[in-house]
């Protein structure tokens, strides 16, 4: 069963005016509703708010990491483990082929499902898979491969064991090394980009946001809490702290916004595989070309440029 948001309602009915024109093999009836869905649709999405972006950003049914990989990769087979502590399961990564490019995609995976999502926990890794990311990264760097990371967390995990293991120095330790790492590298936000646990994967020569992903330095439920100390103002709180794919591209903060589809990766997941699909080969042509000194002085630039401050 599809899961519908509050603003989908409209959406919702047409759909079961569809499934109930098809129970009656009325193609005539369901000729009509399609296009009268089109229409909904296109009225829908045309016109959501940040708060709307957030929520199908988060949407159960939206394409994870793994639905990327899947669908994207061959002959992949997946690296486990931080050689010191544990395999966090809420860090995936793969080796596989991208068409004819090999490449490593480090990826944050949550989960469907109480089993799964405990597995994942929910998306928000421990410093032991910021551990295995830079390992992987590492890997990839010695057989110059190129990396894909799919930034989609919540935030890293706040646990008590999480900070006794070093949480913020696995994710300043990723920061750190990413930036002067010897292979060309893509981030791509899929969903959520929760504040340093997207951070500590995200610093790469190309860095994109799904057209309904968020990114920001906390949630906006975190952000009305300590604001207002009121944490049901997360609809103001998402409009102020400007989120969006969109905002961030305004800002440069980004370098691009992935045209999945306007009805969006959860109605259509295959589109939404597709455009990433198409952004990743597309940005990996243009990086190859690049030397690799010219692309690291490039990266560092980029970094410096974020923020002010004086010397």
């Amino acid at each position: 069963m599809a899961a519908y948001l509050d603003f989908e309602n409209n959406i919702k009915q047409i759909d079961e005016e569809i499934a109930l024109a098809r129970i009656k093999e009325d193609s005539h009836a369901v000729e009509i509703l399609q296009k009268n869905l089109e229409k909904e649709v296109s009225r829908t999405y045309k016109n959501l708010n940040d708060y709307q972006k957030l929520q199908l950003a988060r949407h159960p049914d939206r394409p994870y990491a793994l639905d990327y990989i899947r669908m994207l990769l061959s002959n992949y087979y997946e690296i486990h483990g931080d050689r010191a502590f544990k395999d966090d399961g809420a860090i995936v990564c793969y080796f596989g082929y991208l068409q004819d490019k090999k490449i490593i995609v480090i990826a944050e995976q949550k989960g469907r499902g109480t089993k799964n999502k405990l597995k994942r926990n929910f998306g928000m890794p421990n410093p032991e898979g910021y551990r295995k990311a830079l390992r992987v990264a590492k890997l990839a760097e010695k057989f110059e491969i190129p990396i894909l990371f799919l930034i989609d967390t919540p935030g890293a995990y706040p646990g008590i064991g999480a900070e006794e293991r070093g949480q913020s120095e696995a994710i300043a330790r990723n920061l750190f090394e990413l930036s002067a790492l010897k292979t060309r590298s893509v981030a791509v936000v899929i969903g959520e980009g929760g504040s340093g646990g997207a951070l500590a994967i995200g610093v790469a020569d190309r860095f994109a946001m799904m057209r309904y992903s968020v990114f920001s330095v906390i949630s906006p439920e975190g952000c009305a809490a300590i604001l207002w100390n009121d944490p049901t103002k997360q609809e103001s709180a998402t409009k102020a702290m400007r989120i969006t794919a969109d905002d961030l591209k305004s800002f440069n903060l980004i370098d691009s916004v992935i045209d999945e589809p306007i009805i969006g990766g959860h109605r259509d997941k295959e589109g939404a595989v597709k455009a990433l699909g198409k952004y990743v080969i597309d940005s990996l042509n243009e990086l190859e070309d690049s030397d690799l000194n010219t692309l690291l002085e490039k990266r560092y630039k980029k970094i410096t440029s974020v923020g002010a401050y004086e010397e």
